[in-house]
Formats: structure tokens, sequence, C-alpha cells
């Protein structure tokens, strides 16, 4: 045997990436998901195969940008390699962009959530375009005119049929503070528009409509824009600028785009853009807590399995007690984001809390996606300098999990929108807590935390001028007894046990693989390794 394949663990690839997640399995089953479960294994056969590599070759083949062809009409085309090409194809036909619309029945919302998780797993980029979608039928349902014209081929499960929405709201004044546009929304009659202005973010700008906001004369409102019009004809106001040369997820293309005189139709009424656009909002916020629990599970799965058959000074890696902790550590941070992602996902179907779905999404998409980054960076170190290269999954890994954090608010804007809800819907916090409470009375560390959390909310609202100053501390102890009330209910005694006397009790350092002595932590690693072979 040739000595570089001494000590060295075998690819993880060929495996079922749900059958192997037994927190994201138990969770769907549990949130209504169960007539699903059969699916989803499928679907994690498959995306445990070819396309764990086939994300890997798209991010190493990023999009190029192709303004005119070569007689110099104006084309506007991006060319993908067709490794994204296949993985987008994957995402439409299982149905992450329209499942809940398609079958609205219990656990619909639970059963995507997991789909786009698996798939995020092998390529996170390819989940904005289905993502936007997904949420784009809220907000596209305002319009009586548009609604029967979009939606059918939006929820189409065939990729030659169906229709991709993105939006496009940011510029470059303004960035999150969208008010402050200035692209303008002249009628032009039959209830159209012409926009004429700039977007400075408009990603996977080759989808066939974007929900788009301007200033039209009753105010700043919300409008469909379709790239290509329903006689076939290209949207001639819609031209693309540049592709952003962005730090991950660069299989995924984003431009900025110049509009002179685009045809649109208003969503909406005038002057209410940012309302009727907020219900779009609200479901890819949810998709970045779906999409970082992703990573960090992807990133837990790397790091587990490489312990588990590296050795080092005599033992496998995951046998040395501060190895162990470590990888302990990080699986608690994964457990607990997937049973928050997944518990929101199932707030997000008809039946669910409208109260606890309004601050937990912004709560859970503030915390998961700022813990996101860390974790990849400490499951990366687990491996060594076979993480650091570029053969790894792990650089990749890292290199997008950053983005959930900014995309749809970063920390600040998540923050402020909190405080907003604290002090103008106080059933938001109260069905939050309604939540929490099914955990308190099982452990006085829980209810100590609860209380303080409560004593916080009080401070900030009685405090107004001090509220921005504590509002990020704020969100993140709602955050921590949210998990800790899923973790305590949901989780066995051991994952429980280490949650709470961390993260709730305090008993924890400022980085990973601080867990306390005496802790079952070989048994929170085992629950989280995934297993090749059948």
């Amino acid at each position: 045997m040739s000595p570089g394949l001494l000590n060295q663990p075998p690819p993880l690839e060929d495996y079922n990436l749900f059958d192997q997640d037994v927190v994201l399995r138990d969770a769907v089953a549990r949130e209504a998901g169960s007539w699903g479960v059969e699916g989803l294994s499928r679907f994690g056969s498959v995306i445990g195969g070819e396309p764990l590599r086939l994300g890997q070759l798209a991010d190493r083949n990023p999009p190029i940008l192709r303004t005119h062809d070569r007689f110099g009409n104006r084309v506007d085309e991006i060319e993908f390699h067709p490794a994204w090409t296949s993985l987008l194809r994957l995402g439409i036909e299982a149905g992450i962009p329209s499942l809940p619309w398609r079958e609205p029945r219990p656990g619909a919302h639970v059963v995507r959530g997991a789909m786009l998780m698996l798939l995020s797993q092998a390529e996170s980029g390819v989940g904005c375009p289905l993502s936007m979608t997904y949420a784009s039928v809220p907000a596209l349902r305002q319009s009586h005119v548009l609604s029967r014209e979009w939606e059918p081929r939006l929820l189409d499960t065939d990729p030659s049929r169906s229709a991709l929405c993105g939006m496009a709201m940011t510029e470059r004044q303004g960035g999150s503070d969208v008010r402050a546009n200035t692209t303008q929304a002249e009628p032009s009659g039959a209830g159209t528009y012409r926009i004429t202005g700039h977007k400075w973010f408009c990603s996977h700008p080759v989808s066939d409509a974007f929900l788009v906001l301007a200033q039209a004369p009753g105010g700043l409102s919300c409008f469909l824009m379709p790239r290509v019009l329903p006689d076939g004809t290209r949207n001639e106001g819609f031209r693309l600028v540049r592709l952003k040369d962005k730090l991950g997820t660069r299989a995924l293309a984003s431009a900025e785009v110049e509009l002179e005189g685009a045809l649109t139709w208003l969503i909406g009424d005038e002057g209410r853009g940012v309302s009727t656009i907020i219900e779009m909002v609200n479901h890819t916020r949810l998709d970045c807590v779906l999409g970082s629990a992703a990573g960090m599970r992807r990133a837990v799965a790397e790091a587990t399995h490489h312990a588990a058959h590296r050795s080092a000074f005599g033992r496998r890696l995951q046998e040395h007690p501060l190895m162990g902790n470590v990888l302990a550590d990080i699986c608690l941070e994964s457990e607990a984001a997937t049973l928050l992602a997944i518990r929101l996902a199932r707030a997000y179907e008809p039946d669910g809390d409208p109260a606890f779905r309004r601050l937990a999404t912004a709560v859970a998409k503030y915390w998961v996606s700022k813990r996101a980054t860390p974790l990849v960076a400490e499951a990366l170190e687990c491996l060594g300098g076979n993480g650091f290269v570029e053969e790894s999954p792990m650089p990749r890994l890292l290199r997008d999990s950053p983005l959930n954090s900014i995309w749809e608010g970063s920390g600040n804007v998540i923050a402020l929108d909190v405080l907003r809800a604290l002090a103008r819907e106080p059933e938001a916090l109260q069905g939050l807590l309604d939540e929490v409470r099914l955990g308190p009375g099982q452990d006085d560390r829980l209810d100590r935390a609860v209380h303080e959390a409560r004593r916080q909310v009080e401070s900030l609202i009685s405090f107004p001028d001090s509220a921005e100053y504590l509002a990020r501390r704020t969100v993140e102890r709602l955050a921590l007894v949210l998990q800790a009330s899923l973790v305590l209910r949901h989780s066995p005694s051991e994952v429980a046990e280490a949650f709470l006397s961390t993260r709730i009790a305090g008993d924890v350092g400022f980085a990973f693989g601080t867990l306390p002595a005496g802790l079952k932590v070989g048994s929170i690693i085992e629950r989280h390794r995934p297993r090749l072979g059948p």
C-alpha cells in the first residue's frame, strides 16, 4: 500500500444524507411530515451521490455573463456550467419551490424545508432561486390579475414548463434602507408600469420574473417584472451590468442590473410595496435558517467522519478527550439549529401560530445564521490541513457560511426588526414564550433563563433610548431559550444536559470545545456521525 493512503479516512460520499441524520429525520416526523419521510429518504440517497460532486464542480466553474451575441445584439444571458443546471433541475423536480403550494397538506412546509436542507449540503447557492420562487407565491397572490397566469408555471415541477421568480430590492445608495430607493415607476396603461433605475443585487438574474420595488406616483410599490414578455420577446428594459465576484456561493449568479423602461405589473397597492413583499422576505428568512442549519450539518458530518477514521498519538482522533469535546460541542450547535429550523418551518403551515412565526423567524434567522461560520471554521480545523485544501468541501462550506447572516437582513437589521416587533406586537413575544414554556418546569436552569429573557425584554421596552445597545444580547437570549426548550423536549438526556449546562447555565467558553467535564460526549458524537455502507 502506498504510504500516502495510510491513516486517511474514506471520502464521505455515496451515503444517504437523510437516513444518516437522526435529528432531521425525527424532527420531520414529529412536525407533521411523517408522510414525506419515504420520499426524503430517496432524495437523501440521491443527494449523497453524484450531487455532492456536482456541487464542487459548479463552484469551480462560476457563471459567465454574455451581454451581447457575436453580432452585437443585446442578449443579457448567463452561461452556467452543466453541474449547476443539473442541481437546479433536481431541486425543481423535487418540488422545493412548489410543494406546499401544490399540496397544501399538514407538514408540507416541513417536508419541503427538509428537502432544501438536503440539497443545500451539495450546493448552497442553488437554494437561492428555489427559495425566492417558493417565497414569491404569497406576494403574487395579492394580484388577482397575475396569480392565474404565473402561479401555474411557478408550481410546475417540470423544469421545461416551470418558472423561477427572483427579487430585486436593494440599490447602491440605500442597501437595506429600501425606502431610499430612487428607481421610478411610471404608469403606462392597461395596468402596466415602466420602471427606470438600477438594482445593486439581483440573484439568479436569468429567472423568468422578478419582484421589484420602485417609486410609483403613490409611493414605494411592488411590481412583477418578467424577463420574457407574454408574447415571447425579451423585456428590453431589463439589462445586466455585471456579475458580482463574491466570497461564497460562487456558482450562483448575482448581478447588478439597469432598468430602462422595463415593462412591469403592479402587485398589491401603490405605496404598499414593503408590506406587499414582506411575506416573501419572511419566507426567504425561513430558508436562511434552513440553509445555515444545513451547512452546519454538512460540516459536522465531515468532522465527525474524519475524527472516527483518523488516528494520532495512538488513538482515533475522536477518542482524545479534547477532540471529543470540540466535536460534541459542534454537534450540540448543529442539533439545536436543526430543531429550530424544522420547528420554524412547521410554523409556516396554514394552522401555524402567526404570533410565534413573526418573532421566531427573526430570532432564528439572527442566531442560527450567525453561528454557522464559527461552527464551520471549527469543523474545518478538526480536519487539519486536509480541511484547508480545496479538494476538501470545507473551504467552500466556510466561504458560503456568512451569506445567510447577510441575505434578507444583516444582524443589525434583524435585531432592529425584533425591537419593533417587541414594541408594537406584544402578542409576538407571547407566542414565542408560549412555545418556550412547553419546556420549562422540567429544568430549573431553563426556568431562570426564561425569567431573565422576559426581564431583558421589559428593559428594552421601558428604556427605549438604550434599547439598541441591548438588542443583540436580547435576541441571542430569546434564541437560546427557544433552542433549549426544543432540545429539552426532543433530544436525548445527554444532549439536553450538555446544551443546558453550557448555553443556558453559562458554563461555556468563547470557543467551541469548552464543555465541562462529566458530559457524555461520546454518545453525542455518535448520534451525529454518519456511517458509510449498507
